[in-house]
Parts: structure tokens; C-alpha cells; sequence
């Protein structure tokens, strides 16, 4: 491929279904792989996060370093930036005692700063944008800080009586109409992304939390760490089935045109 052509690809991957299906089993392994670190081995939220944060912060120089789109760089940083949302979340809900609507809240303001400040540098919040190392900073940022408030979302609406399969339901039924209103509406695809990236992660949360939480609790007490193998077995595998292709990135007018 030649140069101009790497140029107009963007540094992660085409909006896909199959996007959409790893993307929600990326965010149900963060979900038990977190739990596995800090609670099946008894680590704690604090150390959990700081684990996960240095593996994140890692693989983001690597993904930004990257010259292209690396379809396992990628997913792996995307299970890094959910699996630190998991354990910072229950950090701040839980330790802290800022508890889930506290916690929501103050995440949802962050998120919305942090699309602010990236639309304000840049005059696109599209992923279709994401091949500059600015670019990727921004969106790793918004990525991660929406993972975090995906968790504390999926636990709040657990936790207020829906319990983990009402709380599934519930943000399954949200992501149909987000997919119904990019069908047949016009509204800005930039906001139906950014609404679904948001609501995939509460969905992985609750379907996680339903796999691994205790009986008593309402959740199958599954191993965490089987149910980890297994789900990163599955990602690994449908990367290599699904389709994997660089988004394309919009070039610039033509001075004559």
C-alpha cells in the first residue's frame, strides 16, 4: 500500500457489525477479567486499577507508536481500557463511597469534557479522524473515561432492583433503538457511535456481573477466570473470522476544489 493510501486509513477499525460484537465481548471479559484481579484474587480495587492502568497506558504508546491499524493491538488495548474501567469504578462507587449515581455523574460530566475539549482542538469527535498521535490521545481518553462510567452505569441500574439480567435487557433494548434511529434517522452518526460505544459497556457489565456474582446475588457464580479464558478465546478467534479493516479517514478538500 502506498503512502497517500495509508494516509487516508484511520488507526482503528471500520464501524462494523463485527466491531459491535467484539466490542460487547471485550467489555463482559473486562467485567470478569477485573473482578478476577480484584476480587477472586483478593487484590483489591486499588491495586487492580493500578495493574490495569499500567498495561493500558503501555499498550496506548504502542497503538499511537503503530503505523497502521493492528487489529490485536487494538482489541487488546480496548480490553485494557474496560478491564481499568471495571476496577476504577468499583475503586471510586464502592471504596471511595461515591457510590454508583454519584459516581455516574461525575464520570458522564468528565466524558462530556473530555468530547468537548477534543471537538474544540480538532472540529470532529468522528473516529473516522483517529490516525494523528493527538487524535488517538483524545480518543483513548474518551474511550477509557466511557468505559469507566459504562461500569458504574451497569452497577446503579443493577444494584436499583433490576438485578443483572433486567439491567441486560435494559441496555440491549437502549443499544436497538440507538441501532433503529442510525437506520432510520438522520441523526448525526458521530453521537448514535458515541451512544452505543456508551451503552455497550454497561450491556458487558451486567452480563458479566450475571456470569460470575454469586447465586445469592442473582448471578450464575461461574469461575471468573474460566469465564475470562473463554471470552478472550472467543475475541482472539472472531478476529481472525470477522472482517478486520481500517476505518477511512477524510482528507482534506482540494485547494481547487
Amino acid at each position: 500500500m502506498n503512502e497517500a493510501a495509508k494516509s487516508a486509513l484511520s488507526k482503528v477499525p471500520a464501524v462494523t457489525l463485527g466491531f459491535w460484537i467484539i466490542k460487547i465481548l471485550a467489555t463482559t471479559l473486562g467485567e470478569t477479567g477485573g473482578d478476577t484481579v480484584s476480587m477472586t484474587m483478593n487484590l483489591g480495587y486499588l491495586i487492580g486499577t493500578a495493574i490495569f492502568l499500567s498495561i493500558l497506558l503501555v499498550l496506548v504508546v504502542a497503538q499511537i507508536a503503530a503505523k497502521e491499524f493492528r487489529p490485536f493491538l487494538y482489541w487488546a488495548t480496548i480490553v485494557a481500557s474496560t478491564t481499568v474501567g471495571t476496577t476504577m469504578a468499583d475503586f471510586a462507587d464502592r471504596s471511595l463511597g461515591i457510590g454508583y449515581l454519584g459516581g455516574s455523574s461525575i464520570l458522564f460530566a468528565s466524558l462530556m469534557a473530555v468530547l468537548a475539549v477534543w471537538y474544540w482542538s480538532q472540529g470532529s469527535v468522528s473516529v473516522d479522524t483517529v490516525n494523528t498521535p493527538k487524535v488517538e490521545a483524545f480518543y483513548w481518553t474518551a474511550i477509557t473515561v466511557s468505559q469507566t462510567l459504562g461500569t458504574a452505569l451497569g452497577d446503579w441500574v443493577a444494584d436499583a432492583g433490576l438485578g443483572y439480567e433486567g439491567g441486560a435487557l435494559l441496555f440491549g433494548a437502549a443499544l436497538a433503538v440507538v441501532a433503529g434511529a442510525y437506520f432510520w434517522t438522520s441523526i448525526s452518526r458521530v453521537l448514535l457511535f458515541w451512544a452505543a460505544f456508551i451503552l455497550t459497556r454497561p450491556l458487558g457489565a451486567t452480563v458479566g456481573d450475571f456470569l460470575d456474582k454469586p447465586l445469592d446475588q442473582g448471578g450464575l457464580a461461574l469461575s471468573r477466570p474460566i469465564a475470562s479464558a473463554v471470552l478472550a478465546a472467543l475475541i482472539i478467534f472472531l478476529i481472525f473470522v470477522l472482517p478486520q479493516r481500517a476505518g477511512t479517514h477524510p482528507q482534506p478538500k482540494e485547494a481547487s476544489a
